[in-house]
């Protein structure tokens, strides 16, 4: 924990990766492109699902759980669907010892072991809708690997809803997507922008695909949480069909949405300084940790007392509190240590703090002097209360201020391929893939999202010249 991180501004890449193994968030695993998610990266990963659950089963989805293999003619069922995954597949040839009569596909998404059930299950319109959510991990044979971003294995809530109507199964696909948003905004602090997916970036096998859009701390994109309107492609492909109200048989329209551990590397590279992680106060795993300080016996006696007082205040009070009691280690490694780990308050004990009945607050977001305070202990609980709401209101200012400086509207397309260098171009788009591609070609950045509250008006086609109506977000994106 000693040694320091590399810069974040010098080498993004190698802070990123180097925070996530020092943090102790995860790990390699001895597979190629897959990881161990540590103990830290688990609670905040519970923490994302909690806050999520909860969001799910306000909006009356309730969760259950499909198989991990897929027969394959499953997905030769959806002709989108097998072209977009078949490059990704991982495929159970043999099993017992012997080899299957038909291979099996580790899930790279359920929609057509979930289509199967639904068809079985689905008779009447009394049977509609079914709002299910499924928390699980799924398999793509990823050529490029990065830790949490993008890895073979990885862990993710899937919701798969079908509907009596067309209307009903849009509102679905919005109506999860201000999910995602608000969760993101709210809950971890990341502020995103809600948006329709180009026809060339949808999901294989949707009629629309709808996405928060995250900016990285190097400015680049990250598709943050995803939500499709899939029409009917799967009802038909899996011939889920139920009798309407008039007795007439009608196919069902379906939706899905998910949002994975991916989120936490967008946490990581939103937030994370130089020092290490920045953790959300509502999504750590430790949103305390009090840290005792004395030279002997005597000092030691009467300042865990204090710290066990306040300790239990705190957890009360239902803060998440850690005490740092260990003597092999000194107090200044330990501030190091929580600094790497991203806790976003520290409280200082020391025999000066017990005789005054104070305590030293320490900020993880503003490190240093500036970030440093000394509170009474009388109303502890409250005084850090209140003290982790600003820091969670900071963390999101200062994330979208970042956001927003590094956004622009380039004048023409050559301005266009210097900005998306180093930001985000929001720029008039005539909806031609031909364009799409020309910048993707010429830039190495992507369309990310026509954001749901669009511009009134119409302009220039950036690309093109043509007249266009729609303006679109182009980035470099992990």
């Amino acid at each position: 924990m000693a040694e320091k991180l590399p810069s974040r501004s010098e080498n993004f890449a190698d802070w990123y990766n180097q925070l996530v193994l020092k943090a102790e968030l995860a790990d390699y695993a001895p597979v190629r492109g897959c990881m161990v998610v540590r103990p830290y990266g688990w609670a905040l990963w519970e923490n994302i699902q909690a806050a999520l659950d909860r969001r799910f089963k306000e909006t009356g989805h309730v969760n259950a759980a499909f198989p991990l293999f897929i027969p394959m003619h499953f997905l030769e069922k959806e002709k989108e669907h097998v072209e977009g995954f078949s490059p990704e597949l991982a495929v159970v040839t043999h099993g017992g010892g012997e080899k299957l009569e038909e291979p099996l596909v580790v899930r790279p998404t359920s929609e057509t072991i979930i289509g199967y059930m639904y068809a079985k299950w689905i008779k009447s319109y009394r049977d509609l809708p079914v709002l299910i959510n499924q928390w699980g991990n799924v398999v793509r044979w990823e050529l490029r690997t990065k830790l949490f971003l993008r890895t073979l294995e990885f862990y993710w809530q899937e919701g798969h809803t079908a509907h009596a109507t067309e209307e009903e199964a849009r509102e679905e696909t919005l109506r999860m997507l201000g999910v995602y948003a608000d969760f993101a905004i709210n809950e971890a602090a990341v502020p995103v922008i809600q948006g329709v997916k180009s026809e060339s970036e949808k999901f294989a096998g949707a009629v629309q695909s709808t996405t928060i859009e995250a900016m990285m701390g190097d400015k680049r994109a990250l598709q943050a949480g995803t939500s499709h309107f899939l029409g009917q492609n799967f009802a038909k492909a899996f011939d889920i069909q139920y009798l309407d109200r008039n007795n007439t048989l009608q196919y069902v329209w379906t939706t899905s949405w998910g949002l994975s551990t991916r989120f936490i590397g967008a946490i990581i590279m939103v937030h994370g300084d130089d020092q290490g992680l920045v953790l959300p106060p509502r999504l750590a795993p430790i949103q305390v940790v009090i840290v005792p300080i004395y030279r002997n016996e005597s000092q030691k006696s009467e300042v865990m007392e204090a710290v066990r007082r306040v300790g239990g205040e705190l957890t009360e009070a239902g803060i998440r509190v850690k005490v740092d009691d260990r003597d092999e280690v000194t107090p200044g490694f330990k501030f190091n240590d929580w600094e790497m780990r991203g806790v976003p308050l520290r409280i200082e004990i020391g025999p000066k703090d017990v005789e005054k009945g104070s305590v030293a607050l320490a900020r993880r977001d503003i490190p240093g002097r500036e970030g440093k305070s000394f509170v009474p202990q009388a109303g502890i609980a409250q005084t850090v209360a209140e003290m982790l709401t600003t820091i969670q209101d900071a963390l999101l200012a200062r994330a979208t201020a970042f956001r927003d400086a590094n956004i622009h509207d380039p004048k023409d397309y050559a301005e266009l391929q210097e900005v998306v260098k180093d930001g985000w171009a929001f720029s008039w788009w005539c909806g031609d893939a031909e364009c799409e591609a020309k910048v993707k070609a010429d830039t190495k950045a992507t369309t990310r999202c026509i954001p749901l509250e669009g511009v009134e008006g119409e302009g220039k086609c950036i690309v093109c010249g043509k007249k266009a109506t729609q303006k679109v977000y182009f980035a470099r994106a992990y």
